[in-house]
């Protein structure tokens, strides 16, 4: 098997498109998934990791604009032609590092050493690779957001980000939900779901900016609650069905099941939130300043996104300039919470 360094990193790549692509005719089953002006054809095998994509990706609505077409082919060495995935070979690897010599040679890409999990992109042509050991050798949070980052560097490339945040709104109009993991970002929005708002999506959402404004789209479905806020927010009850614990220790479900009408295509984003658990009985908002809103929006929303840090920084400084910033003290029950988002949404202001 062979280990790959920052020398052989491109070449290599290149190897796994190629691979990849080669070996067409052992994908038996191809998923077209049309996005948010992406339609995108995914060849695999039958598998868990189909199953995902299945259930774990939002049909676009009625108002995409879909610009081409990209294929992602999901490979491992169970189909003819593809060989076992190669070992990184330095002592250290920097995901930096990774990514820029991967940039200079016009590609995407993101390792995971555990599993020696390969995502390759050429953004470019719109192909992708992702290679595995296994058809299941996947990490655990794939399919919570399956092919993100492919999504991630496709949307990037047309200037557009996902963000690490949630939504939620009415009548179309929708402020993002940015924090910290434990700050009350999925509690709120599954308050919301609950008590009549919409939403287009918790944990990971597209954000497309341009001269009209900022809009929020719905990528993934899945939702996620620990067991404090599954039992808080009576989910064991309302859910017909619902995940055992998941790699977080937290219970996945789906926006569907909560959501009280079909999603919105999209929403019109007027306001940045940063929740917080407030210990008081009720709810509010406050203005924030958009140095402390940048911070609650985009390390995770970098960090988590393999490549394109520079870019994203850009972005998401844009967009805590362009939107209103607040912090919402979150009270202890979930329809007083909604209440009080509809009730800043309605007003327009805090």
């Amino acid at each position: 098997m062979s280990h790959i360094t920052l020398e052989t990193l491109p070449d290599y790549a290149r190897q796994v498109l190629a691979m990849a692509e080669g070996a067409a005719a052992g994908y038996s089953v191809t998923r077209d998934v049309r996005l948010p002006r992406l339609d995108m054809a995914v060849h695999l095998t039958p598998g868990p990791f189909a199953d995902a994509i299945g259930r774990g990706l939002v049909p676009a609505g009625g108002d995409r604009q879909a610009s081409g077409q990209c294929r992602i082919f999901i490979a491992h060495p169970g189909i003819d032609g593809i060989a076992a995935p190669a070992k990184w070979g330095e002592a250290q690897f920097a995901p930096h590092a990774f990514a820029s010599r991967l940039a200079d040679a016009g590609l995407r890409g993101s390792y995971f050493h555990d599993l020696d999990f390969w995502q390759v992109y050429d953004p470019e042509r719109r192909v992708g690779a992702q290679l595995m050991r296994s058809a299941d050798g996947f990490p655990p949070w794939e399919p919570g957001a399956p092919l993100r980052a492919f999504l991630h560097w496709d949307y990037a490339a047309r200037g557009m980000r996902l963000a690490h945040a949630g939504t939620l709104g009415i009548g179309g109009k929708g402020i993002l939900l940015a924090g910290a993991g434990g700050a009350g970002k999925s509690g709120t929005v599954v308050a919301g779901l609950l008590n009549g708002l919409d939403s287009v999506g918790d944990d990971y959402v597209l954000i497309d900016r341009t001269d009209e404004g900022i809009r929020a789209y719905p990528l993934f479905s899945t939702l996620k609650q620990d067991p404090e806020g599954f039992e808080r927010l009576g989910l064991r009850q309302r859910l017909k069905s619902y995940g055992p614990l998941n790699w977080q220790g937290k219970h996945p479900f789906h926006i569907d099941d909560v959501a009280p009408r079909p999603l919105p295509a999209s929403l019109d984003i007027v306001a940045l939130v940063v929740p917080h658990i407030g210990g008081g009985g009720t709810s509010s908002v406050m203005p924030l300043s958009r140095k402390d809103a940048m911070i609650a929006l985009a390390p995770s929303g970098i960090a988590q996104m393999p490549g394109e840090r520079e870019g994203g920084f850009r972005f998401f400084s844009d967009l805590t300039r362009h939107l209103p910033c607040y912090r919402l003290a979150l009270g202890t029950r979930p329809e007083e919470i909604a209440a009080t988002v509809s009730g800043f949404l309605t007003r327009g202001s805090a």
